[in-house]
């Protein structure tokens, strides 16, 4: 041995240093534990050159004559120490910048939630029906109590909660995030969220629609939290069938809407929680595979393990239920298998029906009937449990799952995070300057000028959507049939009944503009064209016979023409209603379409929400009264049509109605002996045509000429028409006693004098509405608007564009654009410092598993 005095400071020295060392490893053990002790400093020490020179010259010191150590030892396990001691550290700041990334994604959901920008935020969403335990469960993953379970509605509103894991926090620190400003957070208790969420279910359960998809954003601290973010959503209910049950079925489809809303969000996960003992009943997954039917981003959960495990009689219904087979759930889960959980029942408080005096006591409820249930579940399979059955069943095993997908979600979105911030960035930079620049020109001349612009603009886009574009998205603002149907009225007849729209030629589409009007038209023409004369009654005969102004006799022709018009009237008018009713909606309907064009365009006049007013109203007006004229020009056609008779519109069809007559002549030609009257009839129907004595010389020589054919001598046909007349008047002017041929004959003109008069009115209805409703559009809108535009200028321009009004609107809109411009720069500087350190973390760890290789 050589004795080496001088080195005793130097050893002694760097000895200090291998227990600072040591000092410095037990702080981040105890980190990593969640317990900090602030008097540990975390330093080191570098090793001298003297080592060097020490291990070249000597084997080992002697320490103060006392302690022996070789030096060759001393040197290798410093040297570990100090590698061991450089990735612990480096361990360390991973630590920390895992805090800050978790702080940084709490801020971008926020973010995403106020700006509803497509952000990628992380979080797990928690899916369940009323009573499945979904508020219990997010309790026990939360480490406290904070809101009301049990049956019946508990939750109206989404609430997300930002938990954070603090080991200084031996209480839970929350904060409630401000409907009004989602940048300000108050403090507030336990009590006060409570009561904060009670009030709110309250509040809706008053409304209308009983449901918000607001969200209740709530941040947490505590010692006890996870780093995740929870998103806690109403119960799905399932109601029972039944008319008395219509307002629950309301509830129900509400929510469930609400849920698969929140369920779009495709960075979220879905906490899908199930209370059956049978895999094969998809009572919560029903709804889940809705939107992700592969359950590629869902995770599966058994909630009340503790009351499933009495039910099972035999080891193999558990062995079934721990581990389902692949084709009871269907898809590819997270997690491969679902998780199993218990939560313990009662409350924490002072009261007399509190279980747990303080939220430690709950916690430890929970760890205890988490080994509560392996024990029985090992009991029920008669073996122990496996490592993976294990890490499947208790809250801590989920907790523990979920925490880390998130991590590594967190992870593996940072790259992706930055370009969308970058994005917004430059969008909301882009918002602030037009602001400003909107500022700047708040003369009268420039926005006189502004106005003609977005005037001429608007024309342009009318235009373009009458004569057909696909710029405007079908799903947004098209229609189909139905929809148009029950948005601007239905073709309704006046037995109440509609015509089925599938028979409509692009029924189903979703249509509009010019597109939209011709489909209109077309089921106009189809429903209108295809009405048959309503049936006549012998009463309705009758009473339209009446008395004449000279003489008591009666008159088939007359009769037939009061019928007729009447039913034509009183048949024809509502669809004329019905015609411009469904016409201005769709004229209606451009207006928005129109607006939706210019901001696509970027020509949308933003902040004169008075003179957009304006022009819309004026564009209403203008399609209102012109839809109006043109009612009442088809007015005065169909009165026209229907006061007076004129013959020659009605005689299109006179060969069929001859040939009515004729067969009808025909059949009753052998009863002329017998039935003097029906005779008589038929020798009607030869006047009753034209009603002209000089025109039946057609008619007699055909009857002449078919009674030579047959043999009969020409002077017996002439007394057998003269007797037949004879018989016509006394069964006609002289007789009132309705004869079953006579009612056929009223019936025969009346059909066609309703005809003509539908042809006519369908005709005349089409034109009318083209010529004056859809024309003026094109031709009378434009002089009509700017016209409009020019008398608000001269004489109403201050209430037109409020000047005082829009300057302090746009400075508003300026300050809250410019702490939305901070608040982006500060999250993107802070999203791309965690990727600079994640990734030289990266680089880091690579280059000590090179190094340990």
């Amino acid at each position: 041995m050589i004795i080496l005095p001088k080195t005793k400071d130097l050893v002694s020295s760097d000895m200090e240093g291998i227990e600072t060392y040591s000092k410095s490893r037990a702080v981040i053990a105890a980190h990593s534990k969640g317990v900090v002790e602030e008097d540990m400093p975390v330093t080191k020490k570098k090793l001298g050159k003297k080592w060097k020179r020490l291990a070249r010259g000597a084997k080992s010191p002697i320490i103060g004559g006392k302690i022996s150590i070789p030096i060759h030892k001393l040197l290798t396990t410093y040297q570990t120490t100090r590698k061991d001691m450089e990735r612990d550290e480096h361990e360390l700041n991973f630590k920390q910048n895992q805090a800050s990334l978790y702080e940084a994604y709490n801020d971008l959901h926020g973010l995403a939630q106020e700006l509803e920008t497509p952000f990628d935020a992380p979080a797990v969403l928690v899916v369940g029906h009323q009573t499945d335990g979904k508020s219990a469960l997010v309790e026990a993953l939360m480490g406290f109590q904070f809101n009301h379970v049990g049956g019946g509605t508990k939750t109206r509103r989404p609430i997300t909660l930002h938990m954070k894991y603090d080991p200084l926090c031996d209480f839970p620190i929350c904060h409630l995030v401000s409907d009004d400003d989602p940048t300000v957070a108050h403090d507030k208790s336990l009590q006060d969220i409570q009561a904060y969420i009670e009030s709110e279910n309250m509040r809706l359960e008053r409304e209308s629609c009983q449901f918000s998809a607001k969200e209740i954003i709530i941040k947490v601290e505590y010692k006890y939290c996870p780093n995740l973010t929870i998103i806690d959503t109403p119960g799905l209910i399932a109601p029972a069938p039944g008319r008395k049950n219509r307002a629950l079925q309301g509830q129900a489809r509400a929510v469930e809407s609400l849920v698969r809303t929140k369920m779009q969000h495709r960075e979220f996960i879905i906490l899908c929680l199930e209370d059956c003992n049978d895999w094969i009943n998809a009572t919560t997954r029903r709804v889940v595979m809705q939107v992700d039917p592969e359950l590629t981003r869902t995770v599966i959960v058994s909630t009340k393990l503790d009351t499933k495990i009495p039910q099972f009689a035999r080891s193999s219904d558990v062995e079934v239920f721990l581990l389902p087979p692949a084709c009871t759930l269907d898809g590819f889960i997270l997690g491969e298998s679902p998780f199993f959980t218990s939560v313990p029942s009662g409350r924490v408080g002072t009261g007399q029906d509190s279980v747990y005096r303080s939220n430690e006591e709950f916690k430890q409820a929970v760890s205890l009937r988490e080994m509560e249930d392996i024990v029985s579940l090992e009991e029920k399979l008669g073996r122990s449990l496996s490592k993976q059955e294990r890490s499947r069943v208790g809250v801590s095993k989920l907790r523990f799952f979920l925490e880390e997908l998130l991590q590594r979600r967190y992870m593996d979105s940072v790259p992706l995070i930055i370009p969308l911030l970058e994005k917004e960035y430059c969008s909301t930079a882009r918002k602030l300057n037009e602001i400003n620049r909107e500022l700047s020109t708040l003369d009268e001349v420039k926005l006189k000028e502004k106005g003609r612009v977005f005037h001429d603009l608007f024309l342009t886009k009318l235009s373009l959507l009458l004569k057909g574009t696909v710029v405007a998205p079908p799903d947004k603002f098209g229609e189909t049939l139905q929809d148009e149907r029950i948005n601007g009225g239905a073709f309704i007849s006046t037995d109440g009944l509609q015509f089925p729209h599938k028979l409509i030629p692009n029924a189903g589409m979703r249509l509009y503009g010019g597109a939209q009007y011709h489909r209109a038209m077309a089921e106009f023409r189809f429903v209108v064209g295809g009405i048959k004369c309503p049936p006549i009654t012998r009463e309705e005969i009758v009473n339209a016979c009446g008395v004449e102004d000279i003489h008591d006799g009666t008159n088939y022709s007359r009769t037939a023409c009061v019928i007729a018009v009447a039913k034509a009237r009183d048949t024809f008018e509502p669809f004329l209603h019905q015609l411009g009713s469904r016409l201005l909606h769709i004229l209606k309907r451009l207006l928005p379409i129109s607006i939706y064009l210019l901001q696509k365009d970027g020509e949308y006049l933003s902040g004169h929400e008075v003179f957009l007013r304006r022009v819309a109203s004026a564009f209403n007006n203008f399609a209102e009264s012109t839809e109006r004229a043109c009612h009442e020009k088809c007015m005065e056609d169909l009165v026209s049509t229907t006061r007076y008779v004129s013959w020659s519109l009605h005689n299109k069809n006179r060969a069929g109605l001859r040939q009515f007559l004729d067969s009808f002549g025909g059949t009753e030609q052998s009863a002329v002996i017998s039935n003097p009257i029906s005779t008589g009839v038929s020798q009607e129907s030869s006047l009753g045509s034209v009603a002209n004595e000089k025109q039946d010389n057609k008619p007699r020589t055909d009857v002449k000429l078919s009674h030579l054919a047959s043999g009969v001598d020409s002077s017996s046909v002439i007394q057998t028409t003269e007797t037949r007349l004879a018989d016509l008047l006394d069964s006609t002017l002289w007789n009132r006693r309705l004869a079953p041929s006579s009612e056929r004959i009223v019936y025969a003109l009346v059909q066609q004098i309703f005809h003509g008069i539908r042809e006519y009115f369908l005709a005349s209805a089409e034109l009318k509405f083209n010529c004056f409703l859809l024309m003026p559009v094109v031709d009378k809108l434009p002089a009509l608007l700017r016209e409009d535009l020019e008398s608000v200028f001269e004489d109403d321009m201050d209430n037109v564009f409020d000047l005082t009004n829009l300057r302090h609107s746009l400075s508003q809109q300026k300050q809250d654009t410019e702490i939305e411009l901070k608040r982006i720069k500060r999250l993107k500087e802070k999203f791309n410092l965690i990727h600079e350190q994640l990734r030289s973390y990266q680089v880091m760890s690579s280059s000590s598993l090179a190094l340990s290789a």
